[in-house]
């Protein structure tokens, strides 16, 4: 199929790319032109495994094109996938004027090069988003298209392979022809026996928020346990292990610590929180755990200010962990971002190490933060001489370091451990002064 994907973020990238791989003729466009440039030399713009291999066989193949011109897209086309930006603004809302300004421009295109197509809504979108695309194309063309919502499940850092993999499809449609023309494109995915369902569009605008609200959800919840079991003196690992056997729970989503980030579960919360207000439904659950996962992101800060005293002024403080989680270099809503500008407002120095995100940290940071920062190739020229050490990302490579470099290296070995990646008995034997999230303090 002839397929053209507008917006190359990561869910652009990733879905251009992988349904190139699948024998689809993918074209993507992109207003950015650097960006756009850097592409068709062969360079993958953003950090994601496994995405450089499918990105450069499609490319090989030629299967996998880009461009800025959109009509130069759209003019063969067969499905036209919509994978713009919907930021949130201060309320909440989702920005629908990429979306919904792409489709202007599709009405007159249709109108050129006449045909029938199927325009897909593959970004997050609120509830109705295919009623006001289909409108907007429809004010400018009366030709025959059809508006599906599909929208994606893609972890970052496993996004490759989880559109390869999917559990589900969902394709949100009342046609017929495209629903047919979906489950076509989608079958090679599916072979396994994973299904495609198909519903309404408004129900499948839902499916996604309603899915990353459970699981935002679940996350919170365990946090506000890990808040119970340090003042009971209970363990949030044991805990966890208990619950999750329990196949109504599951073991996935229980893992406590110092709140979620991303690009997807805090936007599409408040997403979907602004939709029930606007419909004048009070969505209690979603603002505890919107107002828990502000306050766990900074708690390890109040961790330092009771073990130090309120003043930190002075301290250099060493952090390992930029992205809001491994295997990315996003660092949209991380824990970090909070953390540090409240350190750097306390007059703290740091120092800072992440495989991949220092560049994008340092995009997404204030003046005032990055004023008390400097950054360090490696993870242990972070603990030169530092009183203490802050974990906020969970890369494998912080998971089994020589403990005994903190001793060795550190001016005191304090960690404030945001992730749980080490054990209470090891961290013990080691001599370390350890905090972690759900557990018992070492050393203290």
């Amino acid at each position: 199929m002839k397929i053209t994907v507008i917006g190359t973020g990561y869910v652009g990238l990733v879905s251009g790319t992988c349904f190139a791989d699948s024998g689809n003729d993918v074209t993507c466009v992109d207003i950015d032109a650097d960006k756009v440039e850097l592409m068709r030399s062969g360079t993958v713009p953003i950090y994601e495994p496994g995405l450089n291999h499918v990105f450069d066989r499609a490319i090989r193949e030629n299967r996998l094109t880009f461009t800025t011109n959109l009509e130069e897209a759209f003019k063969d086309s067969e499905m036209i996938f919509l994978c713009l930006p919907t930021p949130p603004g201060a309320d909440g809302q989702a920005d629908l004027s990429f979306v919904l300004g792409v489709a202007d421009e599709l009405g007159d295109l249709f109108n050129k090069y006449p045909g029938y197509r199927v325009v897909v809504n593959k970004s997050t979108v609120p509830v109705g988003t295919a009623d006001k695309v289909k409108e907007k194309i429809s004010s400018k063309t009366d030709q025959e298209f059809d508006v599906v919502s599909n929208p994606e499940f893609l972890r970052e850092g496993a996004a490759v392979e989880d559109f390869m993999k999917p559990e589900r499809v969902i394709v949100g449609t009342q046609s017929q022809q495209a629903a047919q023309m979906m489950t076509r494109l989608y079958e090679p995915f599916v072979r396994s026996g994973n299904p495609i369902i198909v519903m309404d569009e408004r129900s499948s605008e839902l499916t996604k928020y309603a899915a990353n609200a459970m699981l935002a959800t679940k996350i919170t919840f365990m946090n506000e346990i890990a808040n119970i079991c340090e003042k009971v003196g209970a363990d949030v690992d044991n805990v966890r292990r208990g619950i999750g056997t329990d196949s109504r729970i599951g073991k996935r989503f229980l893992f406590a610590g110092i709140g979620y980030g991303g690009s997807c579960f805090p936007k599409d919360v408040q997403a979907i929180h602004y939709t029930a207000e606007q419909n004048g439904y009070n969505f209690q659950i979603l603002d505890s755990v919107m107002k828990v996962n502000e306050d766990q992101k900074i708690s390890i800060v109040e961790k330092m200010k009771e073990y130090y005293g309120d003043s930190l002024k002075g301290k250099t403080i060493g952090i390992w962990g930029l992205s809001f989680k491994p295997e990315t270099d996003d660092i949209r809503e991380a824990p970090s971002l909070y953390i540090t500008d409240k350190l750097a407002k306390m007059g703290v120095k740091m120092k800072a190490y992440d495989p991949e995100a220092i560049d994008t940290f340092k995009k997404a940071s204030t003046e005032e933060t990055l004023a008390h920062m400097t950054f360090e190739e490696n993870r242990d020229a972070v603990l030169d001489q530092v009183d203490a050490l802050i974990i906020c990302t969970e890369w494998n490579e912080f998971r089994r370091p020589n403990l005994d470099n903190f001793t060795k290296r550190m001016k005191t070995p304090v960690i404030f451990d945001g992730r749980n990646l080490y054990g209470l008995d090891r961290a013990a034997e080691a001599g370390l002064t350890y905090f972690s999230v759900g557990r018992r303090a070492v050393g203290v």
